[in-house]
């Protein structure tokens, strides 16, 4: 992130926040020791005169992590309230980080529910999530939905000034789709994309690692220029050996800690890129695989979902400890999402079928396994945002991430109540470590704005928002 010129800042980070070599650019972790104490302190205080979460040289961020089919509420709601509270059986992969959560009930979204549109709850969970609007229920062009809470905050922070490399960043690990019809009715758009840059015009996420790195990072040559991928492999070797002659320069001008911080940004890139190459590598010796390159595959030419979401998440964190962008949205799968999990040991039997468990005990279980995987997932996240050190605070304590799905019960189809989780602590203004139980029927869109203003930019409508929610 840049500053103004006025800012305390400009000069002493400017020239060192970005590292440049042979056509890629890469953007360094903010480093304390090339900055005076006395400008710390004065950003600091015009940051918390703002009201602003980003005090410091360090910016509020966003993630948003959809899961989709709604969960089994049996074992998913905490026990007890408030601080006392205690995490049942699909959250329990998250006990490490049980003081940096705060669950939450009692967020609606009744945008999605019917209204008198009959079916197409999977559809309109999607289209609703991010943006607090009724879908337009069409299998057409004209689709129809609102502006999403991440394109706002983007928009509200570039109109003030703010110079991310990516205002945004949309991630999903699945392929999204913008045309066809998915859902009794609805255009397949509405539940493969979560962020929405305006009414009609969906933002499609990116499912291929490699694309998004080279998006963070850019590149001497993509697969689409007609480039060989033996000459790309070339140009390139490796991004970070075009910039270590430069980023030596800055070690002799940094303390003990930001050399200690550089060295873990180059390892983290390094083995992200190595993780690509390997996977590019292994689906390259398997030729009747029409598979995107970069997309995580095992020896037998099965998609690795595992590898892939973390692959993803790691890419996630990567773009925040750059300071690449405020805002990324994660869709770990797609609504009605048909995904299988054969080697949680519950057969071959669909995400979306076993949603629909009719209260059958069997199915159930089954259900609970998967809730308790992508709770395991979302742990992999917080583990790797809380190892990184920000001042005397970590990553994790400088964002908020949303994570959970737009249907409480897949069987139900039922938009009330939703299972949401956050977790960090917005720079301070969130007080995680609880069960916060809100008022019945708090529209999520509230609790929207009150995130816009985390990030200092003040909204006064999103969707069906009656008012601004507030969970410091």
């Amino acid at each position: 992130m840049s500053f103004p010129t006025s800012s305390p800042f400009s000069h002493q980070i400017h020239r060192r926040s970005f590292v440049r070599g042979m056509g890629a650019l890469v953007a360094l972790p903010f480093m304390e020791s090339l900055v005076p104490a006395r400008a710390l302190r004065a950003a600091e205080q015009a940051a918390s005169a703002a009201g602003s979460a980003a005090a410091g040289p360090f910016p509020m961020r966003s993630a948003f992590v959809y899961i989709p089919n709604g969960v089994d509420n049996a074992n998913w709601w905490p026990e007890g309230t408030g601080a006392d509270y205690t995490l049942t059986r699909s959250l329990t992969p998250l006990e490490p980080f049980k003081r940096d959560l705060q669950v939450v009930s009692g967020l609606d979204h009744h945008k999605a529910d019917s209204n008198g549109d009959g079916g197409g709850d999977h559809a309109r969970a999607g289209a609703t999530f991010l943006t607090g609007c009724q879908a337009f229920k069409t299998g057409g062009r004209d689709i129809r939905a609102g502006v999403s809470i991440d394109q706002v905050i983007a928009n509200g922070l570039v109109a003030k000034g703010a110079n991310f490399r990516l205002p945004s960043l949309e991630l999903s690990c699945e392929a999204p789709q913008l045309a066809g019809t998915c859902d009794t009715g609805y255009s397949c758009a509405y539940q493969y994309n979560l962020s929405w840059r305006s009414a009609t015009q969906p933002n499609p996420a990116e499912r291929n690692p490699r694309l998004v790195f080279e998006r963070m990072f850019g590149s001497a040559a993509s697969a689409e220029d007609g480039v060989s991928k033996e000459r790309r492999a070339a140009e390139r070797s490796s991004i970070l050996d075009f910039v270590r002659a430069d980023a030596k320069q800055l070690q002799n001008r940094l303390g003990r800690s930001d050399q200690h911080k550089l060295d873990e940004y180059f390892t983290s890139v390094r083995e992200i890129e190595r993780r690509i190459a390997s996977y590019e590598s292994m689906s390259a010796t398997i030729p009747e695989m029409k598979v995107p390159a970069g997309i995580p595959h095992n020896e037998a030419g099965a998609e690795d979902y595992t590898g892939h979401i973390r692959l993803m998440m790691d890419l996630l964190v990567l773009a925040f400890q750059t300071n690449s962008t405020p805002i990324v949205t994660l869709m770990l799968a797609s609504e009605s999402s048909p995904r299988t999990f054969p080697w949680l040991g519950i057969g071959g039997d669909g995400h979306h079928p076993i949603s629909h468990h009719q209260s059958n005990p069997g199915q159930l279980a089954k259900l609970q396994k998967i809730d308790q995987y992508y709770a395991e997932q979302f742990a992999y996240l917080l583990g790797k945002m809380q190892g990184i050190k920000e001042g005397d605070r970590t990553l994790l304590d400088n964002t908020l991430l949303v994570y959970g799905s737009c249907i409480r019960d897949g069987d139900k189809h039922d938009h009330a109540d939703l299972p949401i989780i956050m977790a960090g602590r917005a720079g301070g203004l969130m007080k995680p470590g609880r069960f916060n139980v809100l008022e019945k029927s708090t529209p999520m869109s509230n609790f929207f704005l009150g995130l816009a203003d985390m990030h200092g930019v003040q909204v006064e409508r999103l969707g069906d928002s009656t008012g601004k929610l507030t969970m410091g």
